[in-house]
């Protein structure tokens, strides 16, 4: 079953984000980053669990995702499982051939964000739909993916996520946690009295520790509720707990699907499983 099959069928999706290694890593090391990588995904998708890569999103320079998946994992990991990220912080001519590549090498799926305009390699489009807009002219077969964040204004969200121009059939969500849960239900309310059908999935950050120098520096990328994580974690929960904790919240105020980012590449899939066995369900 490819991604947009599964969000729309009865069963909840929680799909695993991986990031890619980083371009400027010296050689022996990048190889065993993408080793480890290349292992990630392997045990997920063969567990069934779908499995996002990352872009430079955030300004670091990585490697082609796209390129290392074609070239090393072959054709015992089921591409259906994998759906590839990409942002729009390259030429636009990169970004459409790297849609194609994806359409010719059997991904169903692709996510088109805009990337973090404050850093970085400048964006070839202003906003993402735009991209997507380019890309649908081209192909009406690959299921795009946008963008959401619950915790801006609500009504404004769903705005967008309805617009005709909005060129996707599921969208991903700035990450979330179950301190950030009454802005979820808002945003949940009004993709419900406005009749949204597009199916999304929750972005949840795996936080492995309360570190006060590692949340300060995700706060330049993310949302991260500091003062709820160190009274958590200082309480005894552990990272797994944390990350539970937040899973088993938001699906009790309504969400339904999700992706897990920040997972310890080496050990993905056995700390997924352990997550997600707190929570009460199964991949």
């Amino acid at each position: 079953m490819d991604l947009l099959s599964a969000l729309r069928s009865e069963s909840s999706v929680f799909a695993a984000e991986l990031r890619p290694p980083r371009a400027e890593l010296a050689t022996s090391e990048g190889m065993d980053a993408w080793i480890d990588t290349y292992h990630a995904v392997r045990r997920l998708t063969r567990q069934g669990t779908f499995v996002f890569l990352t872009d430079s999103a955030v300004g670091a320079q990585e490697e082609d995702n796209l390129r290392h998946l074609v070239i090393n994992l072959g054709n015992d990991v089921p591409r259906e499982r994998i759906v590839p990220f990409m942002t729009s912080k390259h030429t636009a001519d990169y970004c459409l051939s790297y849609a194609e590549r994806a359409h010719q090498n059997g991904f169903p799926a692709l996510v088109v964000l805009g990337g973090d305009k404050s850093v970085g390699t400048p964006r070839c489009v202003e906003h993402a739909w735009q991209l997507r807009e380019m890309l649908r002219k081209r192909d009406h077969t690959i299921a795009l993916g946008g963008w959401a964040n619950p915790h801006a204004d609500a009504e404004r969200q769903i705005d967008f996520l309805s617009a005709p121009n909005f060129n996707a059939e599921f969208y991903l969500t700035q990450v979330v946690s179950h301190f950030d849960v009454d802005a979820v239900s808002r945003f949940i309310a009004a993709a419900d009295r406005r009749g949204l059908t597009m199916p999304g999935l929750f972005g949840v950050f795996f936080y492995r520790s309360a570190n006060a120098k590692t949340l300060n520096g995700l706060r330049e990328f993310i949302p991260v509720p500091t003062d709820g994580l160190t009274r958590e974690f200082g309480s005894g929960a552990t990272a797994e707990d944390v990350c539970a904790n937040t899973i088993r919240t938001l699906m009790n105020a309504g969400v339904k699907h999700f992706y897990i980012s920040n997972l310890p590449i080496a050990r993905a899939q056995p700390v997924l499983a352990s997550i997600l066995e707190k929570v009460g369900v199964t991949a």
